[in-house]
């Protein structure tokens, strides 16, 4: 097949090489380097290295930039990263580095959170528990091998599925690049917007703070979280990621110090609680 053939588009660099060496990085290295600062944020660039070296590698100075900004934190459900790679591979072609920063970090923090609840939904709990269950359910049948046959089958469909995400996400994010260069700087901010909402959700979902402390003098008791929960629900817990970002501010301050600094804190809320019980 000649190299004109391959491209994916008449008027791009890209190949579909290219890209196929995008889509085995994103199977096999979105999750290298996980750590709890980044998260994925050093398997997303190493994925998407190909696409920058092959824009940027004339550039060393917007080379690095490239890879500085998506080095940035990352983390949402593997199977759909392919459409946020896709998006990010369009807009650094159409839009590049210099002018199209704040729009590759937007879209990313803005897509990440609600794809990582798709994502993990569909490609997690909804297909683990109907393949897996179909399959222990023709084991337990003695029928050894559709049992062992269809896990792979629908496993090798999500590849596919994975393939034409990322495909998708290229042309979709070209169309976005290209037409809608003036609006770019509203769908970024909304896009933050989302990302901002998302984080939002997490901290009164996820974080938990509870003061078991009560209050009172002779037959007169009460609990002090019940009073705060009254005052203003889910306060503690605000207060505790406020503080972890204004701690991460500080110049010396790391993620894993501050994970010990939470542990201690934890610690000595728990001992103080049982001290007063």
């Amino acid at each position: 097949m000649s190299e004109h053939k391959n491209v994916v588009k008449s008027n791009s660099k890209i190949t579909k090489k290219d890209f196929k060496k995008v889509f085995l990085r994103n199977i096999f290295g979105l999750q290298w380097g996980w750590n709890y600062e980044k998260m994925q944020g050093l398997g997303y660039c190493y994925v998407i290295m190909p696409i920058l070296r092959l824009l940027y590698g004339n550039n060393p100075e917007k080379l690095t930039k490239a890879m500085q900004v998506e080095l940035g934190f990352f983390n949402t459900s593997q199977p759909m990263s392919n459409l946020i790679i896709g998006t990010g591979i369009a807009l650094h072609e159409e839009v590049g580095i210099d002018k199209g920063e704040d729009a590759i970090v937007g879209l990313k923090s803005g897509l990440m959170g609600p794809f990582a609840g798709i994502g993990d939904t569909i490609f997690i709990t909804i297909y683990r528990a109907l393949v897996f269950s179909i399959a222990a359910y023709l084991a337990l049948d003695g029928q050894v091998v559709p049992a062992m046959a269809i896990p792979i089958i629908c496993g090798l469909l999500i590849i596919g599925v994975r393939w034409k995400f990322l495909f998708l996400a290229y042309d979709q994010g070209s169309k976005l690049a290209s037409g809608l260069g003036s609006q770019l700087k509203r769908i970024t901010e909304a896009a933050s917007i989302v990302g901002l909402t998302v984080i939002g959700a997490l901290v009164a979902s996820v974080v938990n703070a509870p003061i078991g402390i009560t209050l009172g003098a002779g037959e007169v008791a009460f609990s002090l979280q019940e009073m705060l929960d009254r005052i203003l629900p889910r306060l503690l817990p605000l207060l505790l990621v406020l503080l972890s970002y204004w701690l991460l501010g500080k110049k010396k301050m790391t993620t894993t110090k501050l994970i010990i600094v939470l542990m201690i804190l934890g610690i000595g809320i728990g001992v103080f609680n049982w001290w007063l019980s």
